[in-house]
């Protein structure tokens, strides 16, 4: 049996909507819908969709930052949420976050050595004897010079700074690192060596990766699986390889129909999606994407399409009344 460090069944994550002057409840921003995954230990599984899907809002959700409406999330077998106060202290450095903009998540007050330091002391993670050592260790294995230690956030380049938040992350001696979109903000050539670092890293200290991403050719990169998520909700899940070279989701074939490629002669058969995205308060019925599919049949607006199994492919997962009805 597989060993999952983190399992997540029905996760939902609602925002009340309030009207009037009593501050009425009017209805929810339902900005996480029932989210279903698995992830097995030391691999990374990438979640992709467009902005404003859910993706940060899972990730965050996972860690306990936002508290959840309902749904479970289990981190080594163990519910998250049932955690004391006290124990979810202690379950803090195994599971951490790299935010996406690497200037805002730096405190400009401190010092980059203790920006990357302050919780190594806070949670005792090495002796105090051992805690200068340890610290231009975790910065050396990130790229980063010892002497930047006494520096400011806003003397490094954002590539630079991307590796301070990461050192600051493996520096606690995670587990698990949701990794919110963490190269998005940066130039193409330092997106490579921040890519890089990453894979390093996982390789050395046996990390696993939920990468939130909607760069498809990072995601083809660096993940195991991949899950696409529209409006809250995933739609298909499954092997990366599996993923790529054969999507079955009408979403998910839209999405990788918009990937560039290199070559000016080629022939792109491009997928264009009708229509708005709908708001996440006033979500369609039946599946949610059909108000742009370009394949929708008359169940589609009706019922909730089923998780299906791709045959043969039992790590191949699509939500779609059109590849059941094939």
């Amino acid at each position: 049996m597989s060993d999952y460090i983190l399992e997540v069944n029905n996760l939902k994550m609602y925002y009340p909507i309030k009207a009037g002057l009593t501050q009425k409840v009017v209805g929810h921003v339902k900005a996480v819908d029932g989210v279903s995954f698995k992830i097995e230990r030391g691999t990374t599984m990438s979640l992709v969709g467009e902005s404003g899907c859910g993706k940060s809002t899972t990730g965050r959700a996972i860690l306990n930052l936002t508290h959840k409406t309902s749904g479970d999330v289990l981190f080594n077998h163990k519910e998250v949420y049932s955690n004391t106060r006290k124990e979810m202290r202690s379950l803090r450095p195994r599971m951490q976050i790299i935010f996406q903009d690497p200037y805002s998540s730096l405190s400009p007050r401190l010092p980059v050595g203790e920006i990357i330091g302050e919780a190594v002391k806070e949670h005792g993670i090495v002796p105090l004897s051992e805690y200068e050592d340890y610290l231009d260790s975790v910065m050396s294995d990130c790229g980063l010079q010892g002497y930047y230690k006494q520096r400011y956030p806003h003397e490094f380049s954002g590539g630079q700074r991307q590796r301070i938040c990461i050192a600051r992350a493996v520096a606690l001696k995670p587990e698990f690192i949701v990794c919110d979109e963490p190269v998005s903000a940066l130039d193409v050539s330092i997106q490579a060596q921040v890519i890089n670092l990453l894979m390093d890293l996982q390789e050395q200290r046996k990390l696993t990766y939920l990468f939130i991403s909607h760069d498809l050719s990072v995601v083809e990169h660096i993940s195991d699986t991949v899950a696409v998520m529209y409006l809250g909700s995933i739609v298909e899940y499954g092997k990366t390889a599996d993923i790529f070279s054969n999507p079955k989701h009408p979403y998910t074939q839209a999405l990788f129909s918009a990937i560039p490629v290199p070559d000016p002669d080629a022939k792109m058969n491009r997928v264009i999606l009708s229509g708005t995205l709908p708001s996440p308060a006033n979500a369609p019925k039946g599946c949610k994407f059909h108000t742009r599919c370009p394949q929708a049949i008359s169940v589609c607006s009706e019922q909730v399409p089923p998780e299906l199994a791709i045959a043969s492919e039992d790590s191949h997962y699509c939500a779609c009344h059109c590849v059941a009805a094939k």
